[in-house]
């Protein structure tokens, strides 16, 4: 049975007052959790939910914490409701310590955004990048500030195939749409953002980190499985097939986002445990750990990678 990594006690007894953090799917799941730990200790959370009545359903049961949670409206299928959310963002905090990327959607069918883009590469990658990139300047003037990036251990790729990014048909307008090959690629470019966002940012004082969080109990599983079958039927089997809790599943991004040391590994992959792993000397995970994955550790791959989403989400060069 796989052992689950949990922060230490000290950091989440850290307070947090006067910190200011944006989580984006916060509404669900792990961006929940992870929004209402950083409430529990004292900071002020900017929830970025598609649905806003559902994200404010989902803290209405927080009840009298020291910090808040105020949810406002974020597509990451539509890059002007990026736009307007970082525009919006600005208009009510003057600071940023944290950037917690952690929106998805997993495995679904062939579709495109509304800016055009594969679904899965438009909502996890290039929603995130433009969000990321139009509050680059509030997190380096916060600094010391940190940026998570939440990934997947299907970043690596499946038994038959590594994960790949193929820049010459990103979209699948040309070969085949395939929804795990789809996933993959969104997932590799979350690893890879976090890694070309820690060769720029340099010394700048902010530190970014892709992270897997685990298999976690939550809704993403929809189109693979319907989520009663995950939540309920596989439940009594959890701790065989390595499911976790979303409370735990945010383990991994708040380690990253409160550790004192996690700053000296900026662009490092952080893992939850995970049987996905082709390898078992890697299952156990770890914070960090080295991706099995050549190309996630592909540093040209990362800055072309950065530089065409720049290009696709209308930024000039850099």
């Amino acid at each position: 049975m796989l052992t689950t990594r949990v922060c230490e006690p000290a950091l989440l007894e850290k307070d947090l007052a006067g910190r200011v953090y944006v989580v984006t799917g916060a509404n669900s799941g792990v961006g929940r959790a992870t929004a209402e730990q950083l409430a529990r200790q004292g900071a002020r959370v900017v929830a970025g939910c598609r649905r806003v009545d559902a994200g404010a359903a989902a803290f209405v049961g927080l009840g009298e914490v020291p910090g808040s949670v105020e949810v406002v409206e974020l597509d990451l299928g539509r890059l002007d409701s990026v736009r307007v959310f970082a525009e919006a963002f600005a208009a009510r905090a003057d600071r940023l310590d944290g950037l917690v990327n952690n929106a998805g959607v997993m495995m679904c069918p062939e579709g495109r955004t509304a800016d055009g883009f594969e679904t899965q590469l438009g909502v996890n990658h290039l929603g995130h990048f433009l969000l990321t990139e139009l509050l680059l300047d509030t997190l380096r003037a916060s600094a010391p500030s940190r940026i998570v990036c939440v990934s997947s251990v299907l970043h690596v790729g499946t038994r038959k195939q590594v994960g790949e990014i193929d820049l010459d048909d990103p979209h699948f307008e040309r070969r085949p749409y395939d929804k795990t090959l789809s996933y993959t690629q969104s997932k590799l470019a979350n690893v890879l953002h976090a890694a070309e966002l820690a060769r720029r940012l340099g010394d700048s004082g902010v530190s970014a980190f892709s992270v897997h969080p685990g298999w976690v109990r939550t809704n993403l599983v929809q189109h693979t499985m319907p989520a009663w079958v995950q939540n309920v039927v596989m439940r009594p089997f959890s701790g065989l097939l390595g499911m976790i809790s979303p409370e735990e599943g945010a383990q991994t991004s708040l380690h990253c986002l409160l550790d004192d040391d996690a700053p000296r590994h900026s662009g490092a992959y952080y893992s939850q445990h995970s049987l996905l792993y082709p390898r078992k000397e890697h299952r156990s995970g770890g914070w960090p750990m080295t991706s099995p994955n050549p190309n996630a550790r592909d540093a040209e791959l990362a800055a072309r990678l950065y530089e065409r989403s720049r290009e696709w989400v209308g930024l000039a060069s850099a």
